[in-house]
């Protein structure tokens, strides 16, 4: 399994959007890296739903790595 993403210690470059507690969403302000492919990515989703249901815009590439308790799904334009 890859390496857990650690929301908390590049939380200084991102921006919080929305938190419920059960599904988190940041934008990337500082180029961090998608813990999928390496690339900055725009927006990261952090979910601990079994499922969950998202838009992606147009010619949008999205990547999406399981930690076992959560999803993260991450978008790129």
């Amino acid at each position: 399994m890859a390496e857990r993403f650690d929301q908390h210690a590049v939380r200084h470059r991102m921006k919080l959007l929305t938190d419920d507690g059960d599904v988190t969403l940041y934008e990337n302000r500082d180029a961090v890296p998608c813990p999928a492919c390496g690339d900055p990515f725009d927006r990261i989703l952090l979910t601990e739903r079994a499922s969950h249901s998202f838009d992606v815009a147009d010619n949008a590439r999205f990547c999406v790595t399981d930690e076992d308790d959560r999803l993260v799904v991450c978008t790129h334009r």
